[in-house]
């Protein structure tokens, strides 16, 4: 289910977003488990994407804090990139629109993330 506040103008800050995460490292092992058991990709859903996303994120966000720009930029870039993977899944499969969700910055889609990350993971804790 797509929960939807960007029109609120409410997006959680990532430490509330990820708050209950596991770490990076064992996320990026589910991401990776997850890629190698869909074979051709034809299995990958949301879940996916969307924790994959987060992942980046998280990274991007580490490397931001701890190096010089011009470090982190790979990292900001390869997240911005399977941010927009997440999305263009969420448009396909959920009839989000980017014109109504207001999409339109790095901003917005990194809070789109972090917000739908938050519901996905609430959710998985009950």
């Amino acid at each position: 289910m797509t929960t939807n506040s960007a029109s609120a103008g409410y997006f959680p800050d990532p430490a509330v977003a990820y708050a209950d995460a596991p770490s990076i490292i064992q996320e990026i092992g589910w991401v990776t488990a997850a890629a190698a058991n869909c074979g051709d990709g034809g299995g990958i859903g949301r879940e996916f994407w969307l924790r994959k996303a987060a992942v980046v994120d998280r990274i991007a966000l580490h490397e931001v804090a701890v190096y010089a720009p011009e470090v982190a930029i790979t990292a900001v870039q390869t997240a911005e990139a399977t941010v927009l993977k997440f999305i263009e899944y969420e448009v396909a499969h959920s009839g989000l629109s980017l014109k109504g969700a207001e999409l339109v910055t790095a901003e917005d889609r990194f809070g789109y993330v972090r917000e739908q990350y938050h519901v996905w993971s609430h959710a998985q804790l009950h």
